[in-house]
Parts: structure tokens; sequence; C-alpha cells
């Protein structure tokens, strides 16, 4: 089986692997009302997740095409992110034309992905970088998401909040990652963490909107599962673990932890919502571990990146060395794959 073959066989036959509903025929979270009862009283047990992430590393890893075709499918899957001080316009550019052939051309080739249409799920830049972002990915499909409403920290006043919401909306983005008020979940006050939200949701119209949760600072898993039911409530379309910029970003302990709240969000409520892990996320096994962990709690619909993406800036260069040394058996220097 050659890697092209093996890519599209990992992420289809998505009956048999999704959950109580058609994935194909969702279209957006609208979310509920505000409903305590699905999960004020529940609770998460730490050992317990950690014995459940320690089997995603017992058995039997994918080795040769198959591998090969895991790891494609973390490149469709992956949010490349530029979110630093010092972007300009040329290095979101840069940026954008990874996105757009995020695979060397002989690898490419050697893969034997052929015409195989393979860019990255999104690119995620500030919002003053929007514009430029959709100018550079005129026609390629590939939607710009960013970042809004106070980034990272989330502490400016909500008019500012919405205010910078709408300002990406109108340069184009078609995807914005919010970030929640941790200080709501710290205190429990999770009306107002569901008003909130549910707020930012309608600001973005129609742009599909993502709940960075910040799990680092929220201390439990209970209030990671807590926060993760009420911002789909209020209609998040995916919960995010992290800004990237938390002390602790990514676990997979907390993605688990998020990943059952999501699952039981679609039991509870017959909704689908996606998962972006992000932050420290930065190799191959990485990537293909969480991959893992999606494809056995949520079945094969969120190995896609309508449903699970990561936020990532230097996952794919690693990716990529994996990636030729699955072709020439060696491990190349890892400036032979950089943005530029």
């Amino acid at each position: 089986m050659n890697v092209k073959t093996a890519a599209v066989a990992a992420g289809s036959d998505a009956a048999k692997g999704s959950h109580l509903v058609n994935v194909e025929a969702h279209k957006r979270n609208v979310g509920t009302e505000f409903l305590p009862a699905l999960f004020e009283n529940r609770s998460v047990n730490l050992a317990a997740a950690e014995r459940r992430i320690a089997t995603l590393g017992a058995r039997r890893t994918v080795k040769k095409a198959f591998q090969a075709a895991w790891l494609i499918r973390a490149i469709e899957c992956i949010d490349l992110t530029t979110l630093a001080g010092d972007d300009t316009p040329g290095k979101v550019e840069r940026l954008c034309a990874k996105a757009r052939n995020p695979l060397r051309a002989d690898l490419r080739e050697a893969l034997g992905l052929g015409d195989y249409d393979l860019r990255t799920g999104a690119v995620c830049v500030y919002p003053m970088m929007v514009a430029t972002a959709v100018r550079a990915l005129e026609g390629s499909g590939i939607p710009v998401a960013s970042v809004a409403t106070g980034f990272p920290a989330g502490l400016t006043p909500m008019r500012d909040r919405l205010a910078e919401i709408t300002y990406a909306v109108g340069e184009g983005a078609e995807e914005i990652d919010i970030v929640i008020s941790r200080r709501h979940v710290l205190t429990g006050n999770w009306e107002a963490l569901y008003d909130e939200v549910r707020r930012m949701r309608e600001a973005c119209g129609d742009a599909h909107m993502k709940a960075i949760l910040s799990t680092g600072e929220l201390k439990t898993l209970s209030n990671v599962y807590k926060a993760s039911m009420v911002s789909m409530m209020a209609g998040a379309d995916f919960v995010k673990t992290s800004t990237g910029m938390e002390g602790v970003n990514a676990t997979l302990p907390v993605s688990l932890t998020m990943v059952r709240a999501v699952r039981d969000y679609l039991e509870f409520t017959g909704q689908i919502c996606g998962f972006k892990p992000a932050g420290g996320i930065r190799s191959a096994k990485e990537a293909i571990a969480w991959l893992v962990l999606m494809k056995e709690e949520l079945g094969n619909d969120w190995l896609k990146p309508d449903l699970f993406r990561f936020g990532a800036s230097s996952l794919l260069g690693d990716i990529e060395r994996q990636l030729e040394h699955n072709v020439t058996g060696r491990y190349s220097a890892s400036d032979r794959h950089g943005m530029a």
C-alpha cells in the first residue's frame, strides 16, 4: 500500500468510527440554554485519566506507509500559527506559502502523493495580520483563523473584546480563537462564563469560534471538563486547550478530559463540537499520540480538520523530518524544513 492510499484509508470508513450521529450532515454547534445539570456534579479522577493515557503508548505504533499516512493526516489538521510581536507581512506571507505547500516536492513524489491536495487546516495570526493572510491564501481554500478577545490573558473590557472579533471577521477571518475569562472558572461562576462565551459567539457571526480554555491555569481536570461543557453550551464550535503561552499547555490527560466532554455533549444534545490541542506539541510522535486519542475516543470523523486541529508552529518541521526518514532512512537537519 502506498502512502496516498494509506492516507485516504486513515480517514475513510467514517460511519464505523463515528458516534451516535451522522457527522457529515452537521453544520455548526448552535449551543443550548444554560443547563447546569449537564456538568455541575461531574468530577474527573486524575489518576484514572493518566492510566487511560498510558495505554496510548503501550500498543504497537504504526509503521512504514501507515505511519507516513497518519503524519500526512496530521499535516492536514495543523493550524499553522505565528503569534509573535515581531510578525511582519513578509513573515505571514511565507507562513501562508508553507500552508499551501507544506511538504517538499521531492518528498511528495517519493511518497506517491501525486496530485493529492495536501495543505494545512488553517493559518492562525493576530487580527492585524488577517488581511495579509487572506490575500496570501486567496484561492487555496485554506481558512484564516485569528486570535481575539484580548489574547492571551483575556483581561480587557468586554466591549473591546467584542470589537476585536468584529474587526478580525471584517478583515476576512473565517475562524476566531477566543479566550475565556479564567476567573469565572476558578470562582465557579459558570453562568457568567456561559453569558460571556455566548456574546462572543454572536459577535463571530458566520465565522467558526474556538474557545481557548487555558487549561494550565484551571487547576483541576474537573474544572477543565466543566469549562468545556459550558463553552459548548454557549455555542463554541471547537474547544481548545491553550494559548500556547501558559506555563503548562496541551497535555494528553487534559485532552482526554476535553474530548470526553465533547463526547458527552454529543450524547446529551446531539450537537457536534471540534477539539484543538495547542502549545508544546512539537514532534511527529506526539502528533500521532493525539490522533490515536481522537480515533479511539471519538472516531474517525475527528481525524479531519473540520473537527480536529493542532495549534502549532514547529510541529510541521518535525513531521517533514520524519517523512524524509520514511523515504531515505536518514534524519535530516531541522533547518532543511523551515517555514521560509
